[in-house]
């Protein structure tokens, strides 16, 4: 049995934000695989907090425009901040905890950097450990010929690129603006780690297997993220 387990495929979706994250981020004990925390009154639902503003801004410096996120859209249990962290992987790994719907990237000393992630919808689920072996800005979409099947009316949105029948990287791409490519003993499994057009889906199960994350989140764990780096996702 394969370390990934597969039940769909989909073929997912300049400057760090890392300095402001940790500015902004407080200190949180987390244990990956439980429930998610509550939001954070003045979140998720109207209001909104100073504190995060500085994060989910408009992006400059990017190739196609990148709009604030809708924080009022967002429960704030999603958004990105700095947590203690309880399991014992190695510092630069990332680990996607689908019940929780957060994606950590282990930190020395016992910390985390969290992010909240869409994910798989039920019968799309997958876990296991994979490889990122590229990284791509503002990525080229190539869906798989079982979901141009499923969704015909994909079909008028794909057009003729380099390496076959797509949607080209840019704002209206579902891959969002940076995407990157789990690999499994030497093959392509198909998922991602990406952005995403609809930002308030994010701590929710709607995508076809891959990982979707806020686009000012992608931008800033692509940022920490070398090629090689590995991905441990949860049960």
């Amino acid at each position: 049995m394969p370390d990934l387990s597969r039940r769909a495929v989909l073929s997912g979706a300049a400057t760090s934000l890392a300095a402001a994250s940790l500015a902004a981020c407080g200190e949180v004990p987390v244990v990956p695989g439980a429930e998610p925390p509550p939001a954070v009154e003045g979140f998720g639902g109207g209001g909104f907090d100073a504190r995060f503003a500085g994060l989910y801004g408009p992006v400059a410096g990017e190739r196609f425009p990148i709009p604030a996120a809708p924080l009022s859209r967002i429960n704030s249990a999603y958004l990105r901040t700095r947590v203690t962290y309880l399991r014992g992987e190695a510092p630069g790994t990332i680990v996607i905890d689908p019940r929780g719907r957060h994606l950590y990237h282990v930190q020395e000393g016992g910390r985390a950097m969290r992010y909240g992630v869409g994910v798989g919808r039920q019968g799309f689920a997958w876990s296991g450990v994979a490889t990122i072996n590229d990284k791509q800005e503002w990525p080229d979409w190539y869906p798989p010929k079982e979901m141009i099947a499923r969704q015909r009316d994909l079909r008028s949105q794909l057009s003729e690129l380099r390496s076959g029948v797509g949607v080209p990287g840019g704002p209206r791409n579902p891959l969002g603006a940076r995407a990157m490519y789990l690999w499994q003993n030497g093959k392509d499994t198909l998922y991602r780690i990406h952005g995403t057009l609809e930002p308030w889906t994010i701590g929710s199960n709607v995508s076809s297997g891959c990982i979707r994350m806020i686009n000012q989140d992608v931008i800033d764990l692509y940022a920490r993220t070398p090629i090689g780096t590995k991905v441990v996702v949860l049960g």
